[in-house]
């Protein structure tokens, strides 16, 4: 009976505090992350195409046709997203999407894609260390083989920018008019 006395307090207080501290189920937030990153990756598909078709009609079919390539790299990321959200007994959500910013030239368009790419490094790599955490390997694995990609498009577009101020705008377009 002594002991059930000692006890008795402590258990009940490890209860009470194991109920009120609201505990996240890691899956949960893996799922956030991957309907986040699947959000981004739907918004690049858009701009990407857009910016393709842009490039297009100005004739610069060097950069519409890196710019279809990528929005189709996007896709499948995407769909990878949408595969493993579907894996883990959720919907994928389709019809979120950011901001997709209109833009007056191929620099403006560079530094739009730049940024979209920056920021989905940084959520991937985010969703990485969440994933782990909560160790869902498959996902971290997913998240990291995007976040390769997502750097290397970073690493493409810096040095577009670069070359740009290196040779000027004009003699950059000029180099993108053929394939």
């Amino acid at each position: 009976m002594v002991i059930l006395k000692i006890l008795l307090p402590i258990i009940w207080k490890c209860d009470t505090i194991e109920r009120m501290s609201p505990q996240v189920d890691p899956t949960e937030q893996v799922l956030e992350s991957l309907n986040e990153a699947l959000k981004a990756e739907l918004t690049a598909i858009h701009q990407y195409l857009l910016h393709a078709k842009v490039c297009q009609s100005w004739g610069y079919s060097r950069l519409a046709e890196y710019n279809r390539k990528e929005s189709l790299e996007e896709f499948a990321h995407a769909e990878a997203l949408m595969e493993r959200i579907i894996a883990l007994n959720a919907n994928p959500n389709m019809t979120d999407l950011s901001e997709i910013k209109d833009c007056n030239d191929v620099k403006e368009q560079l530094e739009c894609d730049l940024a979209l790419e920056v920021d989905a490094v940084k959520r991937l790599n985010e969703a990485v260390k969440l994933a782990d955490h909560g160790g869902d390997n498959v996902s971290s694995q997913l998240f990291s083989k995007i976040l390769a990609d997502e750097d290397h498009h970073v690493g493409y577009l810096e040095s577009q920018l670069h070359i740009i101020g290196d040779i000027g705008l004009d003699n950059y377009l000029a180099q993108q008019l053929q394939k």
